[in-house]
């Protein structure tokens, strides 16, 4: 395909109403289609279907007698033995530094935040009663700035670069205003960019000097086994960088098994050292006598010496997807750059870059049947200044429904690319030629 940069201004008009029409008999068929969020596909829940009856009388009993914990009573508010394992094995720490949850990681979050506003951090006033700001790497997570949103959090964008957050910017910040008291970090295939911390970025985290005592990085290991293929993806353990520089009561980790076994039936955890895990176990004793324990012993039969394994089988489902989607992209667009896309290792998402039309291609797919996050939702307060980024979640859609899918996607951008340079580069040339 010729480059829309390339072609005089009666060809690209041309062009776009041909690219309309076929738009037009898009939305004629009337599809719904869905790439809005990182949901796991059936496929991939079919892979855990044995955790539901993988605990029969002698495993029950076992476990009863090797550990004398009643997994049907209450207590064991850390979790079983086990499950923090597991756990310290997803997260970098050590299995005694765990705290073992419900199915939701995020919820994990929200608690640690409720108590740092109803009780503080490590003897310092509760946030309730101050102005807290938290640096927010972006693109990043969208349900970690809708939690800032939610508690009042004032958010400060850092710039992503290729190998994590500009730790300048993180740097100058954080050790310049008491006022911010938090960042929140995706360390391994980050959302939605899949970019990998390096161990540079990771150190420059481990010897930061806050000028908030009460500073915490909230290091959301989401994606610790979800490569895409078989090569492993390492990250650097910022708990044993922060046990030599002195700084163990910096960090706050958390992951899920949402992404592993069900989404909406996993356990999560939290792991944080000294002070943090004191403070939060307390938080906790108020709150419950003791998770399920019956979810955990689940996953322990299910996981334990298996999870390498049973990650395979997921990016085997996985990987045609994004690649059908890059291979789709490179078709459409190494000849036409008009749009730029990440190609990540791991995790759930592709990041697309478009030159200032990301709510129109939104909005264009909305029309022909294609949901997808609402542009600007990897930004604070959904504000991308510069209208540019899209996430991509290939997972749920079957192939069949994810060729349909990219086939709209690719289509509009280029209608939306067709309108900009109409709109703007001819207007402002005054010229039928670019």
């Amino acid at each position: 395909m010729n480059s829309f940069f390339r072609i005089d201004k009666e060809s690209l008009i041309t062009k776009l109403n041909k690219m309309k029409n076929e738009y037009l008999n898009i939305k004629k068929r009337k599809l719904k289609l869905d790439m809005s969020r990182g949901k796991p596909s059936s496929d991939q829940l079919y892979l855990s279907e044995k955790i539901l009856n993988c605990i029969d009388d002698k495993i029950l009993n076992d476990y009863r007698e090797k550990s004398g914990i009643d997994i049907r009573n209450y207590g064991c508010l850390e979790g079983l033995p086990e499950a923090r394992s597991i756990m310290a094995g997803f997260i970098g720490c050590e299995p005694n530094d765990v705290i073992i949850g419900g199915n939701s990681s995020l919820s994990m979050m929200h608690d640690v935040l409720t108590h740092f506003f109803v009780k503080g951090v490590n003897g310092c006033k509760p946030w309730s009663n101050k102005m807290v700001k938290f640096l927010c790497p972006s693109p990043g997570y969208d349900r970690h700035f809708k939690l800032c949103e939610y508690f009042g959090i004032d958010m400060i964008q850092i710039k992503m670069l290729k190998n994590g957050p500009d730790m300048n910017q993180v740097i100058d910040l954080s050790e310049n205003d008491e006022k911010i008291k938090g960042i929140w970090c995706v360390p391994k295939f980050s959302n939605p960019q899949g970019i990998v911390y390096s161990e540079e970025t990771v150190d420059k985290f481990s010897r930061l000097k806050p000028a908030a005592k009460d500073f915490r990085i909230f290091w959301d290991n989401a994606y610790s086994v979800h490569e895409l293929g078989n090569k492993k993806i390492e990250i650097p353990n910022i708990f044993k960088k922060c046990r030599e520089t002195n700084n163990e009561n910096l960090v706050i980790a958390f992951c899920s098994t949402s992404k592993i076994t069900f989404a909406g039936g996993g356990i999560s955890a939290i792991g944080c050292r000294k002070s943090n895990f004191k403070e939060i176990k307390d938080y906790y004793s108020f709150k419950t006598i003791g998770f399920d324990k019956i979810n955990q012993l689940r996953h322990i039969v299910f996981l334990e010496n298996k999870v390498s394994n049973h990650m395979n089988k997921h990016s085997f489902i996985l990987k045609p997807k994004f690649d059908l989607i890059i291979n789709s992209f490179k078709k459409n667009f190494e000849e036409n750059p008009i749009i730029e896309w990440t190609e990540p290792q791991g995790g759930y998402f592709i990041s697309v870059q478009t030159f200032g039309s990301a709510r129109r291609i939104v909005d264009l797919c909305a029309e022909a049947g294609l949901i997808i996050t609402p542009a600007g939702a990897a930004f604070p307060y959904g504000d991308d200044h510069e209208d540019s980024n899209i996430r991509i979640a290939p997972s749920n859609p079957n192939i069949e429904e994810l060729k349909a899918a990219v086939e709209i996607f690719c289509l509009c951008s280029k209608i939306s690319a067709a309108e900009k340079i109409l709109e703007s580069v001819f207007r402002r040339s005054n010229s039928n030629t670019i």
